[in-house]
């Protein structure tokens, strides 16, 4: 399917049996299926975040069976340490979480992806998707170090080198 879609893949994911995958920009619904497809490819399952509305009746459990997980952004509900619970439950867990919150320019992305990552001392995987190319880049992974100015501002410029161009104009 992925080769369908025109789409390859480049790089790895680490061999860990638990991480946070950031996947940047995330501009469209074809996102979403591109990552899917991606990950069918790969043989490689994971949890992914999306907004509540998604996980209504009759398709729930659809998303659900892909590894969804819903969350309800109009208030905070705990989500993070939710999701630290999971990593702490599970001995698999990688979950996929766009930082931007939404498919909407935005002008600070969420840090919840680093939060959780922190918390559960997990790597943090890089995943970009580049639209020009259409491409999937894969890594590195980095363990996040506790100072979220630090990591984001080196975050955001792995981001800025393989795209070519700042996705953010500052790190939140």
């Amino acid at each position: 399917m992925l080769a369908l879609l025109g789409w390859r893949v480049t790089g790895a994911f680490p061999n860990e049996p638990k991480m946070v995958m950031i996947g940047a920009p995330h501009t469209t619904n074809w996102d979403f299926v591109v990552a899917l497809a991606a990950a069918f490819s790969l043989r490689l399952g994971f949890s992914w975040v999306g907004k509540h509305l998604l996980f209504r009746p009759p398709v729930r459990w659809f998303f659900r069976w892909l590894g969804g997980i819903p969350v309800d952004r109009r208030a905070s509900h705990g989500f993070v340490q939710q999701m630290v619970g999971e990593f702490e439950r599970r001995s698999r867990f990688l979950l996929a979480i766009a930082p931007e919150g939404t498919r909407k320019a935005v002008d600070r992305w969420k840090t919840g992806f680093y939060h959780i990552a922190h918390g559960a001392g997990v790597p943090i995987v890089i995943v970009t998707f580049d639209n020009a190319r259409k491409a999937i880049h894969i890594g590195p992974a980095m363990i996040p170090s506790g100072d979220l100015a630090v990591d984001m501002d080196r975050i955001l410029a792995l981001y800025a080198e393989r795209l070519g161009a700042p996705l953010l104009p500052e790190a939140p």
